[in-house]
């Protein structure tokens, strides 16, 4: 039986822990106590530990824009400028993963996902027409 990976799955379980990882790493060496980070972030102060140890998570060197995003959110965090986690993690998310679009999860903002359905809704009102074309030839 072959087991395939699907992107989904290697963004949960390596991207996601990654990004988790640099960011406690990052709020610690902004001066940030792994208790403090760990509430920060809204994790256990094991995991913070264990970010920082190499035991948990997934290493990835990030650079460019992705490093940019990280030290910004964790500078956010530390100042309580943050409205939108979620939101601010997909951005990373998009900005490791080197797509320009955002990713049609419905993650993030309301507009985002209200844009999803009128993409979808375009998409299907194409495919109706596209098929009554053919059906009329």
């Amino acid at each position: 039986m072959v087991t395939m990976e699907t992107p989904c799955q290697k963004i949960v379980w390596d991207l996601v822990p990654a990004i988790r990882a640099s960011l406690a790493i990052e709020l610690v060496k902004k001066g940030q106590s792994q208790a403090t980070s760990a509430k920060l972030l809204g994790i256990a102060p094991s995991a913070v530990s264990q970010y920082i140890s190499g035991k948990r998570g997934y290493r990835i060197e990030f650079q460019g824009e992705t490093k940019e995003l990280i030290e910004k959110l964790a500078q956010d965090l530390i100042e309580n400028k943050v409205s939108d986690f979620v939101v601010r993690i997909c951005e990373i998310c998009v900005s490791a993963r080197g797509i320009e679009k955002k990713c049609n999860s419905g993650c993030g903002s309301e507009e985002q996902a209200d844009n999803k359905k009128v993409d979808e809704s375009e998409s299907k009102a194409e495919r109706i027409a596209a098929d009554k074309k053919e059906s009329e030839a």
